[in-house]
């Protein structure tokens, strides 16, 4: 029998911090309210407060950064278009991706996935055929995940609200009651339409909670990273043979000068959810935080300093999965070992619609 190599570096990190997650602990509805939720402090010792208790831990002057992405009604049921003789017409799910920038293909080009796939060429209809106001789209192309472009005859984007549904997690049990996630599967701060998951960090804020912290002092900044299915996708190899799926950012001028500012005056930086970290570490410049935008395929693992922020309020993640590395990397694997025993043991609930916790970043000392 040939001898097994030892794991080494970020996936040996990835198998210590390997764990057993029991189906029920996945979370399948929000807290209500949303403030309601827990928050473990992970800092040298950890301690067990509630969301709503945030301004008792933040203190004035620091600087809580969101990403205001907004959740599009992505998934869309399409059908084929009858044949000459009036046959045809089957059914095909398209999960919509995001717009893509390709003049090489044209205008109003997206990326997405179908059920089951479709070759170049072939017509879709999503939301019906065009006497029943339809939208018409070509598959032009594959990408190298297996992911369509599909080419619009017009722009998509408004149109979801009226024909697509809410594209929630694989692990939550929708139901058929589209309206109640379109308001839960979304922060109170959301602007920009562009994600396809929630930047789940957030889900915890209410508008109640927002004003106390202002009235604390708390200043506020937002970015934007448009959230891709990609987040999903476990790491299956080994982390050094992971690519990890692009996503548009956004940082602007004012919110760069808000960081660069609060960074210079000492005072301290708390990034909301594992998204705005990689928008902010996308827009480092190794000095500061540089306004621009584009697409990110960051991929932080431990070993690697994380800049910008001093503390991060995240949900508790999933074995096996780049957004524990992530944490990792922020808080250190002896912390991130603690806090996910305690979770464990106290009954936290995971993932999108889990439990947060706020932890303090160490990758820097």
């Amino acid at each position: 029998m040939d001898p097994v190599t030892p794991l080494s570096g970020a996936d040996a990190v990835l198998a210590r911090l390997d764990f057993h997650l029991p189906e029920d602990r996945i979370a399948q509805s929000g807290a209500e309210p949303r403030d309601a939720s827990r928050l473990m402090i992970v800092q040298e010792r950890i301690t067990h407060r509630v969301f709503r208790d945030l301004p008792d831990v933040l203190r004035a002057g620091d600087l809580l950064v969101f990403n205001q992405s907004r959740v599009i009604p992505a998934r869309v049921m399409a059908r084929k278009p009858l044949d000459a003789h009036g046959h045809g017409g089957g059914s095909v799910e398209v999960m919509l991706l995001r717009a893509e920038e390709r003049p090489d293909l044209g205008r109003h080009v997206w990326s997405a996935y179908l059920k089951p796939a479709r070759r170049a060429g072939n017509e879709l209809w999503l939301g019906g055929p065009a006497h029943e106001g339809g939208h018409r789209a070509q598959v032009v192309g594959t990408l190298d995940d297996g992911a369509r472009l599909l080419r619009f005859d017009h722009d998509i984007l408004p149109h979801l609200d009226e024909i697509g549904r809410l594209p929630l997690p694989p692990y939550i049990d929708a139901g058929d009651s589209d309206d109640t996630w379109r308001e839960r599967y979304q922060t109170v701060y959301a602007r920009d339409p562009g994600s396809v998951a929630a930047p789940t960090a957030g889900l915890h804020f209410t508008p109640d909670l927002l004003n106390r912290l202002d009235a604390l002092g708390v200043e506020r900044a937002s970015v934007t990273l448009h959230v891709g299915a990609g987040t999903f996708r476990p790491i299956t190899g080994s982390v050094a043979e992971h690519v990890m799926h692009a996503e548009r950012w956004q940082v602007t001028p004012d919110t760069a000068r808000a960081i660069n500012a609060a960074r210079a005056e000492g005072r301290r930086v708390v990034a909301v959810g594992t998204t705005t970290v990689r928008t902010l570490e996308s827009a480092w410049d190794g000095t500061q935080v540089q306004p621009g935008e584009g697409d990110t395929q960051i991929f932080i693992t431990p070993g690697t300093p994380v800049n910008v922020p001093d503390l991060l309020i995240t949900n508790l993640h999933l074995p096996g999965s780049t957004l524990l590395l992530l944490v990792a990397a922020l808080a250190g694997e002896g912390r991130i070992r603690a806090a996910y025993d305690a979770a464990l043991a106290g009954g936290y609930r995971f993932y999108s619609l889990g439990d947060a916790m706020l932890l303090e970043n160490t990758s820097r000392a």
